[in-house]
């Protein structure tokens, strides 16, 4: 099978299970095949898409309950929405790979590879959460994520712009704090979470890179300038407006460029 057909039956997939087998099955086979570049997409395709699990319940951001880490179900219910944005990291990446025809051939291998590793990531918070007496489900969960992927279905440009460079971007930001806050707790799940997490943030950078790169790459192809089309975007696709704190530092290696950096330090400053 195509590679890119591969990673459509993932991503239909609903068990969490299964599809984090596929997507890694597809990743290791793309690995050593090419991926031919001639179009793919059909009418009606996208039925099934994505596939998901009937839980967790998923519900509004503003309805997802508010848990202290310093209780253990406080805890349980963190990793859980963690783990949650892994498993719809992992449709994101499989759709970048599916839904866009006449890309190159390393558009698609960066993003079944970055599939890849959000499906390890799932497995590692998974079993994490397993271990502290819960399972993928036993929580609610909102779907901000997948919701921007629907926004975008038309446009790559767009979906490098404002999923992977924009609310992928907001976990580099947010892991550090999450960390901090699991480091005070100081009990063996807590720093555990603690280790996953510095995995999580290293691939993260690496994801957000691959959707910086592969949003220039589409900016000089249009002819359009990088800096001037994203607020433009940004406004036409209602995306969440960036709040401070920001990680500078994990960003600048995510590669947002220097105009971008100033921006966001002069916007925080006015928070």
């Amino acid at each position: 099978m195509h590679p890119r057909l591969s990673a459509l039956a993932a991503l239909r997939l609903t068990d969490p299970e299964a599809k984090v087998a596929a997507t890694r099955a597809t990743a290791a086979l793309a690995a050593t095949e090419s991926i031919a570049l001639e179009p793919l997409r059909t009418e009606g395709d996208d039925v099934g898409v994505p596939g998901r699990p009937e839980r967790p319940v998923r519900v509004a951001a503003t309805a997802v309950q508010k848990r202290s880490p310093f209780t253990p179900e406080g805890r349980a219910a963190l990793i859980h929405s963690i783990c949650h944005i892994e498993f719809n990291a992992i449709n994101l990446a499989l759709d970048a790979v599916w839904r866009y025809d006449g890309m190159p051939e390393a558009y698609y291998r960066d993003w079944l590879r970055v599939a890849d590793e959000e499906a390890q990531h799932f497995t590692l918070l998974h079993a994490h959460l397993q271990g502290m007496g819960y399972r993928y489900g036993d929580f609610p969960g909102h779907d901000g994520l997948w919701s921007m992927c629907e926004k975008t279905k038309d446009d790559v440009l767009a979906r490098m712009a404002l999923v992977p460079r924009t609310l992928e971007a907001r976990g580099l930001d947010a892991t550090p704090l999450i960390q901090a806050k699991l480091k005070r707790v100081n009990t063996p799940d807590a720093l555990r979470a603690v280790e996953i997490l510095d995995i999580i943030l290293r691939d993260e950078v690496g994801h957000v890179a691959i959707g910086n790169r592969w949003y220039r790459w589409l900016c000089d192809r249009a002819g359009r300038d990088p800096e001037q089309t994203y607020p433009e975007l940004v406004a036409h696709y209602e995306a969440p407006r960036l709040k401070p704190p920001f990680n500078f530092e994990a960003r600048e290696r995510a590669g947002f460029s220097a105009e971008e950096m100033r921006a966001l330090s002069a916007g925080s400053k006015t928070e």
